[in-house]
């Protein structure tokens, strides 16, 4: 009982110690993973003016483009969407502080005016109907939510942009030019001085008599720092092992290619008796051996001009007889061997016309067709002896009853050409009919798309052209070569683990590539996108003097190492050196200058520079440029604010040290009226208004942009 009474007696100190425990333990993994504490949720991927943008919609949003651009990579996809989101973000703010809506008058206008020659909502005058478009709507709520959503959306779209149109429209209106202006323009065009000027060119002195410090530089750099502002950015270097076919790899493939050429005795596992499998050379199917023996590269059933093959191919081909071989030989990172097939006189250009008549189960029959193939052929053949030698009937007959996009065009193809057409997905019979048939043939030839009344109109540019089977080899590394890269890799790996990455490298002869990247960044020179590079380089574990290897890298294996990081910030004297080192030497070399002439006058400024005295004429504060000097604003200023008559003292221009000498002024002549050049201010301001005023608005916005860590 006596130690029970004692642990009661001291259950509150007990508490209390578990208490501060409990809080040392939180504490200690808030302050372990600040990160967590401080940034914003792993669920937000910006937030714009205080909005944020999640995840989740971003991620939407992306995919959708992503559908819409197939040919984007995921991060040009990313940052499109990314700069649209921003734009939206900043722009509807605006316009909300300003209370601008559409209304349902205007909504339908812009409706109007989008869809006006959409045929879903023209009456039969052509002319656009709402009671069309309001059915449209109506169908679309009672036949499929999402198809309604995708309008909604498309009209919230349509608002969003007349909003802004309107909103830089409002801006636009208030840009003008005051008389004052346009008066000032005048002058700074028409105001004309005449100078006479020594220039003492900065490159008179050789930059290596000029000393700059690594001090001098970052105080260039604090004096300038909205020059110099940088992004994030991390500096790695690579060495790419690259798996690619060798000399013996590239022999086995021709030997490969040239054993086709022979028919082959073949043991059949079926037949349980010896085959004989015919060759390339013998084959009287030769569609079917290309496509079984080549790789990527099928059977193209068409003729071809010379033109066509790289001029010494097409000249080898083009001299061998029909069934002749030629090969292996390379070309586009394939190993070929083709065999010449046919040879035909073909005119490369072919005009045409048409009479086309559907049936139901042909390509592209409109719903509305609904006659059969054998009344398809009744009609036809019925027209046939109508239009056959009547171009004029032809013609009405193909604007009554065509229903692609040759109705109303009496029928016309227009021009089809041989050595652009694509036989796979132009109909054989049709391009057969063209190509192989004379100029004013006419006949009826059944297609995919039903039957056609086809007229050869003309012909020109007739040529020797070839048909030829070619079986193609990828030229890729064999699983020998892939094992030894992958060996080399390793090796160096596992070397410069207890070595410096430059100094194993040229040892084993690698190429060491260098790579500086922003955050966001995802092409590497020679390796293309490789976001995950990048990624790594900008992971918190990542310090200076690590490396990693990426084996998932298309054609080879990466190993890399970070060299340096930059921060946000004011850029590093080395990376800023590339600007300020030259800014800082011309500031000494224009002091140096100065400080050691003593001259008052033109004559003595050139003679003791072994300079010239040069003249300028007709020079404007508009377009401040002196004749055998360049721009050089300041001079051109210093003269105009000068006398005539009157030498300037030194002035510290572009591109040297300069003496102006004033020997004529001329005068702005008064006009009545400034107007055309107030106008034309007004002018300059409006272009500019478009770009500038979002960009204005982006910069002022409050943009946090957490991307590089939430999405990957």
């Amino acid at each position: 009982m006596a130690i029970l009474n004692k642990i009661r007696q001291k259950t509150f100190v007990l508490i209390l110690v578990i208490a501060l425990a409990l809080f040392a333990f939180i504490l200690s993994s808030l302050f372990d993973n600040k990160d967590a504490l401080f940034s914003k949720s792993p669920d937000v991927v910006a937030t714009i003016n205080g909005e944020d943008i999640s995840r989740e919609e971003f991620s939407n949003m992306v995919e959708f483009q992503q559908q819409q651009r197939p040919g984007s990579s995921i991060s040009q996809v990313m940052n499109g969407v990314f700069e649209a989101k921003v734009r939206e973000i900043i722009m509807d703010g605006q316009i909300d502080k300003l209370g601008m809506t559409v209304e349902a008058d205007q909504m339908r206008d812009l409706i109007k005016t989008t869809y006006a020659n959409d045929p879903t909502f023209l009456n039969e005058a052509g002319l656009f109907d709402e009671s069309k478009l309001k059915l449209f709507i109506d169908n679309l709520k009672s036949s499929s939510e999402e198809a309604y959503q995708n309008w909604v959306a498309r009209e919230q779209s349509l608002a969003a942009n007349a909003l802004q149109a309107n909103y830089f429209n409002m801006v636009k209106a208030g840009t003008t030019a005051t008389l004052a202006e346009g008066q000032l323009e005048h002058k700074l065009e028409s105001e004309k001085v005449d100078i006479k000027y020594v220039q003492v060119p900065y490159t008179s002195i050789a930059d290596s008599t000029i000393k700059v410090s690594t001090s001098e530089i970052k105080d260039y750099i604090n004096k300038n720092a909205n020059a110099y502002q940088a992004d994030a950015s991390r500096t790695f270097q690579y060495v790419f092992f690259k798996e690619e076919a060798s000399l013996e790899d590239e022999t086995n493939i021709q030997n490969d290619l040239k054993e086709l050429f022979k028919d082959q005795e073949v043991y059949n596992e079926t037949t349980k008796e010896t085959d004989t499998r015919v060759g390339f050379l013998n084959t009287k199917d030769p569609e079917t051996f290309v496509n079984g023996n080549s790789d990527d590269l099928k059977f193209v059933d068409k003729y071809q001009y010379k033109s066509s093959f790289p001029e010494a191919i097409g000249d080898s081909i083009f001299s061998l007889e029909a069934g002749q071989v030629y090969g292996p030989y390379k070309d586009a990172g394939y190993y070929k061997v083709t065999k010449v097939l046919d040879y035909k006189k073909l005119a490369d250009s072919i005009e045409s016309s048409h009479i086309i008549i559907p049936f139901v189960g042909t390509t592209r029959a409109a719903a509305d067709v609904t006659r059969t193939k054998e009344e398809a052929k009744a009609m036809v053949d019925s027209i046939f002896p109508l239009v056959k030698n009547n171009k004029a009937k032809f013609a009405e007959v193909a604007n009554e009853i065509n229903s692609d996009g040759t109705k109303g065009k009496d029928g016309s193809i227009g021009w089809t050409r041989l050595t652009t057409y694509n036989p796979a997905s132009f109909d054989p019979d049709f391009a057969n009919f063209l190509f192989f048939n004379d100029k004013g043939s006419i006949d009826v030839v059944l297609t995919k798309f039903g039957y056609h009344i086809i007229r050869v109109d003309d012909k020109k540019n007739v040529d020797t052209a070839v048909k030829v089977a070619t079986v193609a080899r990828k030229i890729e590394p064999s699983t020998a070569t892939e094992d030894k890269v992958f060996e080399n890799a390793s090796n160096f790996e596992l070397a410069i683990a207890n070595g410096s990455f430059a100094e194993v490298a040229k040892k084993e002869n690698y190429e060491v590539r260098p790579m500086t990247a922003k955050e966001l960044d995802e092409n590497i020179p020679g390796l293309g996108n490789q976001r995950q590079i990048v990624r790594w380089a900008f992971e918190d574990e990542s310090e200076i003097g690590d490396y990693k290897r990426f084996d998932n890298v298309p054609g080879g294996i990466v190993i890399a190492q970070l060299t340096a990081k930059q921060e946000e910030g004011l850029m590093s004297v080395e990376d800023a050196s590339v600007t300020a080192l030259p800014a800082v030497r011309k500031e000494k070399k224009a002091k140096l200058i100065m400080d050691r002439v003593s001259a008052t006058t033109l004559e003595d400024f050139a003679a003791a520079e072994n300079q010239t005295v040069k003249s300028s004429s007709a020079i404007n504060m508009k377009n401040p440029t002196i004749a055998g000097a360049g721009q050089e604003p300041l001079v051109v200023g210093t003269a105009f604010g000068l006398k005539e008559g009157a030498t300037s003292k030194l002035i510290k221009g572009n591109s040297g040290v300069f003496m102006v000498q004033v020997t004529k002024k001329t005068s702005a002549v008064e006009l009545d009226n400034y107007l055309p050049f107030a106008n034309q201010v007004s002018s300059q301001k409006l272009s500019a208004v478009q770009a500038r005023l979002y960009n204005a608005l982006k910069d002022a916005a409050e943009i946090e942009d957490y991307r590089a860590k939430t999405v990957q």
